[in-house]
């Protein structure tokens, strides 16, 4: 398989997932008791691109002209947050990439080390870009009108694959 049909699979996998909580909050009232999922997208303009491509010269005339993978992403986008699973998006969600109304599902944008010109396409409604800073770990996180500097995890690969195992095994 692929690394685009392998990408394809999990998102179109997730759609399922998402549905499959939906159901269970209509049956039982919430979705409580269910495991919060957290998906990491990174480098998701350049994949989405890589999966609409092929989508295009697959597709028969009765099928969807949106990749199914891509109108995925959109379910999760639109409905993730209700039902515990949530997209961290690495990239630059536009209209193009995710369709009409997909790239203004995303409440919280955050940014570090941008140029101004990024700071202006990610997050206009600030006014200008705060002043940059070299400070490991520091960002700018953008709620609504306003952006906060904030201090982020700053750990190596090694670092985080740790913290990772040690959370998983309960250790934290």
């Amino acid at each position: 398989m692929t690394y685009r049909a392998d990408i394809h699979d999990a998102l179109v996998g997730l759609a399922v997932e998402l549905r499959r909580h939906i159901d269970h909050a209509d049956q039982h009232g919430d979705t409580d008791d269910l495991p919060r999922l957290t998906v990491v997208f990174e480098g998701a303009d350049h994949t989405l691109r890589k999966l609409a491509r092929p989508w295009d010269t697959v597709r028969q005339e009765d099928d969807p002209k949106t990749s199914p993978a891509v109108d995925a992403l959109n379910e999760l986008l639109f409905a993730g947050r209700q039902a515990r699973i949530h997209v961290l998006f690495d990239g630059h969600p536009t209209a193009d990439t995710l369709g009409p109304g997909g790239h203004e599902q995303f409440h919280t944008v955050v940014l570090g080390r941008v140029p101004t010109r990024t700071w202006n396409r990610h997050s206009p409604q600030t006014g200008p870009a705060p002043k940059g800073t070299t400070h490991p770990g520091r960002v700018h996180v953008v709620l609504g009108v306003t952006a906060y500097q904030t201090q982020v995890l700053f750990l190596t690969d090694t670092e985080a694959a740790e913290w990772v195992a040690a959370t998983t095994a309960g250790e934290n």
